[in-house]
């Protein structure tokens, strides 16, 4: 008989278990609800891209990729951010193509945040951030954003700098909120890290999603700001294929150069045939700047579906979700009436408590509308129906 030698293991993420989105998950798979919660699209992507990629592999583009991405997709990122944003990166020191935006934001943080370093985040929040920030011994800082407009306070962020500060995390068009930032909220970032040392880790994997004749600000629009920031987009969100785990890095060469070094030892590089599916695709600016509208056509539906329901809608500016109010007519826990509304009606939401370090709970529950007509459809119907 083989002895078992126990082995103790200290967790670097004590306080981390299953998430909510994984509760959510298993039960609403039980209850076979109707998905409202999932952040990824329900319906086809386009056939065109399926077909590139296809044809990438038969021609035998199934080898690794150049390490930092396939040159052909970094041109035309780079042709793109150009000609939107007006500002040129350097396709071989400024570009990286990554797996998938997660893998950029936490290589960024993992290069660029050292021990003892502190990291503002604005809350309600992407649950990686923070995690992300501990795990290389970094001290995340959240600053809550003030409602009913989920905007940012200056003041808060200028009294919460310190000689520790080293990276603010900005995410414009926000998830969960919806909301996006202006310019003079970039003018006003830029004031408060003038002369100092903070890098921005800026995540923009909604940028091509923004409503109602807004453009979106983002960090390589800004020629101050480009200079210190760290700009992470995704494929996969853009381009309705989010399983397929590619995005993009735009930074600097000083900075690049860090993000580089842990990219090299994360995963080298990233899928070689959808690099090749993308190159070709970005050809046609359409299939990314006909997003807006089509979103937003599935926003104003979702809206107006819901208009005889007991929720108070939040407005939505960009990527794509809604925030539904019911503190008027439940007393109920964020985290309890996302349950009812799946065991009790058959349609699963997120609570925005899940997006607090601290759990929060302001009885708003975050909707996805990133589904086909029939999916909004019996949502809209399964969430009308509900009752105190």
């Amino acid at each position: 008989m083989s002895l078992i030698t126990p082995v103790h293991v200290t967790s670097k993420l004590p306080d981390v278990g299953t998430t909510i989105f994984s509760v959510i998950g298993q039960l609403s798979a039980q209850h076979r609800a109707i998905n409202l919660s999932q952040g990824a699209p329900n319906f086809p992507c386009d056939p065109q891209l399926v077909a590139s990629v296809a044809e990438a592999m038969q021609q035998g583009h199934n080898q690794y990729a150049p390490m930092t991405g396939l040159p052909a997709l970094k041109q035309a990122l780079a042709d793109k951010v150009q000609q939107l944003y007006g500002r040129r990166y350097d396709v071989d020191s400024e570009v990286l193509i990554s797996g998938s935006a997660s893998q950029g934001l936490y290589m960024a943080i993992a290069a660029l945040v050292h021990q003892g370093d502190e990291v503002i985040f604005f809350e309600p929040s992407f649950d990686s951030y923070a995690p992300i920030v501990r795990l290389h011994g970094g001290v995340p800082v959240g600053l809550k954003l003030e409602q009913p407009d989920f905007a940012i306070n200056w003041d808060q962020v200028q009294a919460a700098i310190t000689p520790r500060t080293r990276m603010i995390i900005i995410n414009t068009p926000h998830n969960p909120s919806g909301q996006i930032l202006s310019q003079a909220d970039l003018d006003q970032l830029a004031r408060l890290t003038r002369s100092t040392n903070i890098v921005v880790l800026s995540d923009e994997v909604y940028e091509h999603i923004v409503f109602d004749g807004h453009t979106h600000c983002g960090m390589a629009g800004h020629e101050e700001l480009a200079q210190r920031s760290v700009i992470v987009s995704s494929f996969g969100k853009t381009f309705h294929v989010t399983g397929w785990r590619v995005g993009y890095c735009l930074a600097p060469a000083e900075l690049m150069s860090e993000l580089v070094k842990v990219h090299q030892f994360m995963m080298f590089s990233a899928d070689t045939p959808m690099q090749v599916g993308f190159a070709q695709y970005l050809q046609n600016p359409q299939h990314y700047l006909g997003l807006s509208a089509f979103y937003q056509q599935k926003r104003d539906r979702l809206r107006e579906m819901l208009q005889n329901s007991p929720f108070k809608l939040l407005p939505s500016a960009g990527a794509f979700f809604l925030l539904a109010s019911y503190a008027h007519f439940s007393d109920e826990s964020d985290s309890d009436m996302v349950k009812r509304l799946i065991v009790d009606h058959g349609v699963a939401t997120i609570p925005l408590s899940a997006f607090y370090t601290d759990g929060t709970d302001n009885k708003l529950i975050r909707l996805s509308f990133a589904k086909d007509d029939a999916t909004l459809q019996a949502g809209a119907e399964a969430l009308c129906k509900v009752t105190g």
